[in-house]
């Protein structure tokens, strides 16, 4: 008989990244018998999802921020015994593998700043509970801060940023994924161009899908600024994107700016307008899914992120060869009349998003009956990777949607550049492979630039074999589901 119920054994005294803690998280869901597992530290907001999960127990319980808990849901005790065991050895090999020979590997941040004479910026990726101490010490050393961990209190993020403000730096974050810094990409970042266009990004994934679009279309990038999707709550006040906003306008290489963003605290954003009516430079303001704002003269609003991208190439129209009513009325003619939902599933948390705000626009009276799913959200990810490290996560919810009778699109989204998988077309290839051919349509965008490590062009081809279409954006996805769904082809 199945005892579903949770095992721990907790590592003590024992440091790996979040990163790698996601990739074993997986490797050990996927053993013989395993319901559900998790590899966490041991911080309290940790042992918090772990308990909500329902996968701790009083070892895990006892666990501190410098431990490690190991978690697994099994089918019976031995499953249980054994894969606790397994994904201990896991847990070792990191370790055991950094013990050997090789090049020598800083331990501190102060190693690293003394031996890398120059250095003015910090990347910090560590739990949330230490980045804002490591944070801190960059500050007193001059260093520029991208800080790329996430569950930091709202009080340090503030905290940092007045004192960076104060310092003439920049904290960008937390969790800030993506950035371009004079043509170095930092964290999930994609392969552009430089060029004279500026961005300040709320949001990574918005960052990367207008610098990708921007690139593929003739233009470049100077800098991509993250600066973390809280930084223009009231709880903060927009400290780094003001700053970030500064520094763009003293770059000479900077033409013009843009600024990307989710919906904000309103006294925020009046802030935010007022410093860019006082630019010298002309900016393009793209708050997805806000109200429109009153903008300066030289400040134009774009409501979608493709819709940027155009504004600040000067105008330029992306998708012109794309022929949307032919591939509408083409995909619509597959399926039969009971078909009438799109489920979308997507890494992308602002890609998602965007299409949603689409789908509400566009998709009539009945828009509601679409769903569409942020698979990068904290509800999917408790010790899983996210789905663009590993986007074999999304394997099973895509057999799920290419399954159900009553959904005619299936719309995701393909991210590209450094941090993402060598192959991450492989499971949508595997999904649409064992998919009946009566399946829904598919549709995707890829997010990238032919000087990615994965070349875009190679992925489009790939995905097109497998009977994928391929929109120019995400936005233009989302418009074509829409067409499909109620028939519209014009």
């Amino acid at each position: 008989m199945s005892d579903f119920v949770p095992r721990n054994r907790v590592r003590r005294g024992h440091y790996v990244d979040s990163v790698t803690l996601m990739r074993l998280s997986r490797a050990a869901e996927a053993m013989d018998g395993v319901q559900r597992a998790a590899l966490m530290i041991g911080s309290a907001a940790n042992r918090e999802l772990l308990r909500a999960a329902g996968l701790l127990t009083g070892d895990g319980m006892a666990a501190g921020p410098n431990d490690v808990i190991v978690a697994v849901l099994a089918r019976d005790r031995e499953s249980g015994e054994a894969a606790l065991q397994a994904a201990m050895a896991l847990l070792e090999a990191p370790a055991m593998a950094r013990s050997g020979a090789g090049p020598w590997q800083p331990r501190s941040l102060a190693a690293a700043s003394e031996g890398l004479a120059g250095a003015n910026l910090a990347l910090i990726s560590v739990p949330g509970a230490f980045a804002a101490e490591e944070a801190w010490k960059a500050l007193r050393r001059d260093l520029n801060v991208l800080l790329f961990s996430d569950n930091v209190p709202l009080a340090d993020e503030r905290a940092l940023k007045v004192e960076a403000d104060r310092c003439g730096l920049l904290v960008m974050g937390p969790d800030c994924g993506t950035a371009f810094i004079a043509g170095t990409p930092l964290g999930f970042a994609n392969a552009v161009a430089l060029g004279g266009i500026g961005i300040v990004a709320a949001s990574g994934t918005g960052l990367q899908e207008v610098a990708t679009l921007i690139d593929r279309h003739g233009g470049g990038l100077s800098h991509g600024i993250g600066v973390g999707g809280r930084d223009l709550d009231a709880a903060i006040g927009g400290i780094a994107t003001l700053a970030a906003i500064a520094a763009l306008d003293r770059d000479p290489g900077t033409m013009r700016g843009m600024l990307i963003a989710k919906p904000s605290a309103p006294a925020v954003v009046q802030r935010v307008v007022e410093r860019l009516a006082r630019s010298p430079k002309p900016w393009t303001f793209c708050c997805i899914g806000s109200d429109p704002w009153p903008m300066p003269a030289h400040v134009r609003q774009a409501t979608t992120l493709v819709a940027a991208a155009e504004d600040a190439l000067g105008g330029i129209a992306i998708g012109t060869d794309f022929d949307m009513a032919l591939e509408a009325m083409a995909l619509a003619a597959r399926l039969d009349t009971d078909r009438r939902r799109i489920r979308g599933l997507y890494a992308g948390g602002t890609l998602a998003a965007e299409a949603r705000l689409i789908i509400d626009a566009d998709g009539g009276p009945d828009a509601s009956r679409h769903r569409l799913t942020d698979l990068g959200d904290d509800a999917f990810t408790l010790g899983r990777p996210h789905p663009m490290l590993d986007p074999w996560v999304r394997r099973q919810p895509m057999g799920e949607a290419l399954g159900d009778p009553t959904t005619a699109v299936l719309l995701l989204d393909v991210i590209l550049g450094y941090g993402s998988p060598d192959d991450p077309v492989a499971p949508i290839l595997d999904a649409v492979a064992g998919a009946d051919s009566s399946r829904p349509v598919v549709i995707a965008s890829v997010c990238g630039t032919e000087r990615d490590p994965q070349v875009r062009s190679v992925q489009v081809a790939r995905l097109a074999a497998a009977g994928v279409t391929v929109a120019p954006s995400n936005a233009h996805a989302a418009n074509l589901a829409v067409r499909v769904v109620s028939g519209r082809a014009a």
